[in-house]
């Protein structure tokens, strides 16, 4: 297999969740070097030492990540220049949802998802565009979600942020295009099981029916597209926002 990553090192945002940690692995098979941080700590250690044994050739390290912390990025930031020489990718992923309409949204509700989804997304991109720069260029991908392009009549903060976090990345992308920095976003569609918890079978078999694919994606597939994006297979591909749906949005 050709390793798309080899000699690059990434930090991966949320990677103890489904998502994350599939790009974790993506990355590593594919000869990147990790970093691999999420709020709790234990479960991004767990992730860690299931996924070190596959690596060739490749170090990961697990660190505590609060997105909305600038303090934790700059240490994620450290790690990676001190333990592998230099940044080359950054990935955020570190998703807040729930479902509440405009009245039910609370206050708090609304500020935490806000501050995972999107001030994470951008405080990521302030705090490691700079080592990015000292590494002579890189990538960024952001997540965003079908949920910046469709409407559902719920989860007004998901998407009210995940609108902002595609806008962001595409804004970024023009800032830093002449100083080799591509920044995309992948938009994907629901996750088996992470983006349906909380569902009913006769919800998620609902939203199987409106999916053409008629299935719901997992992780390892949609991290492929992370791993695109990353590399430089993608090297003329800068403010996308790429569907990974299964065709939820064509119709």
């Amino acid at each position: 297999m050709t390793r798309l990553l080899e000699g690059k090192t990434a930090i991966v945002a949320g990677a103890a969740q489904e998502l994350g940690a599939g790009i974790v692995r993506s990355f590593v098979r594919h000869g990147a070097n990790v970093v691999a941080g999420d709020l709790s700590e234990s479960a991004v250690r767990a992730i860690v030492a299931a996924v070190e044994p596959t690596a060739q050739g490749t170090g990961i390290r697990a660190i505590r990540l609060d997105v909305t912390k600038a303090v934790d990025w700059q240490g994620a930031v450290a790690l990676a220049e001190s333990a592998f020489g230099s940044l080359s990718i950054l990935v955020n992923t570190a998703p807040a949802s729930g479902r509440p309409g405009i009245e039910q949204t609370s206050e708090a509700e609304w500020d935490g998802t806000i501050d995972a989804d999107l001030r994470g997304s951008w405080l990521g991109m302030k705090t490691c565009i700079p080592a990015l720069r000292r590494a002579g260029g890189g990538a960024i991908v952001n997540t965003s979600s079908t949920s910046a392009m469709v409407g559902t009549g719920h989860s007004a903060a998901y998407h009210g942020a995940m609108a902002g976090v595609l806008m962001l990345t595409r804004t970024a992308a023009i800032e830093y295009a002449e100083r080799n920095i591509r920044i995309n976003a992948v938009l994907p569609g629901p996750i088996d099981p992470s983006q349906i918890a909380g569902l009913s079978e006769a919800q998620r078999q609902a939203i199987i029916a409106m999916t053409p694919m008629r299935r719901l994606a997992n992780p390892e597939e949609v991290a492929n597209t992370y791993v695109f994006l990353a590399s430089d297979l993608a090297s003329y591909m800068t403010g996308v926002g790429l569907v990974v749906d299964g065709g939820y949005t064509a119709i």
